[in-house]
């Protein structure tokens, strides 16, 4: 599903990625690891568009990324640190991002009902805990049935009984026939998920 080949990036004369190849296959869990500074946030952001390579070229699904958003809308993203604004409840995050996308499909929360949110998604997300947000965020991530769900740090934050349910649906979504790329520092974890 993604190649790359050559792919470079730099940030003025620091070079973060350096002539990356890589293959990560459908409807498999790949795990990125690496120390931390090593470009493992910076390759995510590539595949997503939020940064262009300086050299190289990466495909999704045949498709070389030139620019164009359109793809984007087979992913589902969960960044390792997310900064939503305090006063936006997470119905609010839902509305929002259900528009973005067209307002045609209708997010699946049942993440959200596992997570046992309930009330909590009317609730200021300024008012919410460090974890609580973190589950906010995988329920934006899951909700559209993403081809590839890309997951950075994703159970940083969250309690044993939340990063249980979350394993399990990232487990589910390999089932299914999603793509998962997937970063975390617990190896422990990524021994138990991932098949690449």
């Amino acid at each position: 599903m993604i190649v790359t080949r050559g792919v470079v990036k730099r940030f003025g004369r620091r070079t973060v990625l350096a002539g990356l190849d890589a293959e990560i296959r459908t409807g498999r869990i790949t795990a990125l690891v690496g120390p931390n500074g090593a470009g493992k946030t910076t390759f995510l952001k590539v595949l997503l568009g939020l940064a262009r390579p300086t050299a190289g070229q990466v495909a999704i699904d045949g498709v070389i990324l030139d620019g164009s958003p359109e793809y984007r809308a087979q992913i589902g993203y969960m960044p390792q640190i997310v900064h939503f604004p305090a006063h936006l409840r997470g119905s609010d995050l839902m509305t929002m991002v259900t528009a973005l996308r067209g307002g045609t499909t209708q997010p699946d929360l049942s993440l959200a009902e596992a997570f046992d949110l309930g009330d909590t998604m009317r609730r200021p997300l300024g008012e919410l805990s460090g974890g609580t947000r973190q589950k906010i965020n995988a329920v934006l991530a899951f909700a559209f049935a993403p081809k590839l769900l890309i997951l950075d740090e994703p159970t940083a934050g969250l309690d044993p009984l939340a990063a249980r349910i979350l394993k399990d649906r990232i487990l589910a979504e390999r089932a299914r026939g999603t793509t998962v790329l997937i970063t975390s520092h617990v190896l422990p974890e990524l021994e138990e998920l991932a098949d690449d």
